[in-house]
């Protein structure tokens, strides 16, 4: 298979980029190295992997890639993924998370529609505050930032394209991704940056009182899903969880045990705003139709994180 992978410098594209060739596919990734990084691809290029360097904001450009290495997939991650961002700038965040993907699937219906489209999206930031726990897809979307929002357009996109010109889309709703790359500065998430701060020797800051839950999916889970994906021909949105919530203090309390008895103690500040009280994802239709299931418990996965912060490479 060929594939193309936006975003793939990035934490989890570099994971699925590996995946892919380890499988034996053919490789292009397109990333602007904005926030991913050359080095995370170190061994796939070596593997025969090619790296553009581009922008999914920049329509023309990405059209004429997509037309020359006429992908059978395109795992679309590229994104504005930073809530506070969004929220501070939600005409940018709009511009690469809407404009990016509606510019994507152009470019894959110019090169002929033929090529299957994987979204990656988000779950807790789509759906909002709920009290259906866990939760499923039919819950309506009420994103609380404009990254979910964002999200959520996109979503809508694909609908469009798979109705005017019956191409071939699924977005994946990603529950917290977390795993080794994972950086621990700029736009990370909780575990990489807790990870990263105990390693320095630094209190981990807590931001509310630390009770907030979300869903976990350890990187080579998700990936996994993704591929899966692009193997059916299973439209719609889809739930990629653990179906289990895991609060803040709980993360920070396996990641202390790891760290050892020296482990700074916790500050507190007041809690974000748009940052939801819980989060946990119904991954019953990923089952059915990916055929997939989250393997990696949380603290198996925190202990991998972890040791790849403190060791990296």
């Amino acid at each position: 298979m060929r594939a193309l992978v936006t975003g793939g410098a990035g934490f989890i594209g570099s994971h699925v980029v590996d995946a892919l060739l380890a499988r034996g596919d053919e490789v292009t990734v397109l990333d602007d190295l904005s926030s991913g990084h050359e080095r995370n691809l170190a061994s796939a290029l070596d593997a025969g992997a090619a790296l553009v360097r581009g922008d999914v904001r920049d329509a023309g450009s990405l059209a004429l890639l997509v037309a020359h290495v006429k992908p059978d997939a395109i795992f679309h991650l590229a994104a504005q993924v930073d809530v506070r961002r969004s929220l501070a700038d939600p005409a940018h965040d709009a511009r690469t998370n809407v404009e990016g993907t509606i510019n994507v699937l152009e470019a894959a219906r110019g090169a002929g529609g033929t090529a299957r489209v994987v979204f990656s999206s988000t779950g807790g930031a789509i759906y909002g505050e709920t009290d259906v726990m866990p939760t499923p897809e039919s819950v309506p979307a009420l994103p609380m930032a404009a990254y979910g929002q964002s999200k959520h357009c996109a979503e809508c996109y694909l609908g469009l394209y798979e109705r005017l010109y019956g191409m071939s889309t699924i977005a994946l709703r990603f529950g917290n991704v977390y795993g080794p790359r994972q950086d621990p500065h700029g736009e990370a998430g909780v575990i990489a940056i807790f990870c990263g701060r105990l390693r320095d020797g630094v209190r981990p800051k807590i931001f509310g009182d630390g009770s907030q839950t979300r869903d976990y999916i350890f990187v080579t889970d998700l990936v996994a899903a993704l591929l899966s994906a692009a193997g059916t021909d299973a439209g719609g949105v889809v739930n990629i969880g653990s179906e289990t919530e895991t609060s803040v203090l709980e993360l920070l309390r396996i990641l202390s045990v790891e760290h050892g008895p020296q482990a700074p103690e916790p500050e507190f500040a007041p809690p974000r705003t748009g940052e939801l009280e819980r989060s946990c994802l119904d991954a019953t239709r990923a089952r059915e139709v990916l055929g997939w299931r989250a393997s990696t418990p949380i603290a198996a996965g925190l202990r991998q994180t972890y040791a790849s912060v403190v060791a990296p490479g």
